[in-house]
């Protein structure tokens, strides 16, 4: 059974790039959006990740915390965060845990392309996971989905 829309967004706490950990406890009071994506320097993950980083200003300016978070270790995520310059933390699911709490797993294990927002008070107001991943969801639905959490 995986989570969606009204479910409470479940709990974690993950290594991230730049050697710190992240709980999602942390960002309570505030909007969160958490990006599944299938891995590092892949030519999808790649345009996606950098699309939201080229436009970070819109999420900050509804108040949004960018999570993002893939199976690789934490040293893959700060050679590719170098790389790129991404203004949010790259956080590591290395066992899919997390990835399988939220219902981000396809049939054989492989992790699918997914987004979350999480409302302020911890709830999931918009999810959605891709079938093949190779599209991701536009900045303006995110926007739009966060400004809906927040009414």
């Amino acid at each position: 059974m995986s989570v969606g829309v009204g479910d409470r967004a479940p709990e974690f706490t993950l290594s991230g790039s730049g050697g710190s950990t992240y709980s999602l406890s942390a960002y309570r009071g505030q909007p969160v959006v958490l990006v599944f994506y299938p891995g590092d320097d892949t030519p999808v993950c790649t345009k996606q990740l950098n699309s939201y980083n080229n436009d970070l200003v819109e999420f900050e300016g509804v108040g949004a915390q960018i999570l993002a978070i893939s199976a690789q270790d934490v040293a893959s995520h700060d050679r590719f965060s170098g790389k790129h310059g991404f203004g949010f933390p790259l956080l590591s699911d290395s066992d899919k845990a997390v990835a399988a709490l939220y219902g981000t797993l396809g049939p054989i294990g492989f992790p699918r392309r997914s987004v979350f927002v999480v409302d302020a008070e911890g709830i999931i107001r918009y999810a959605h996971r891709a079938i093949a991943g190779l599209t991701f969801r536009p900045v303006s639905e995110l926007i739009q989905a966060v400004k809906g959490s927040s009414t």
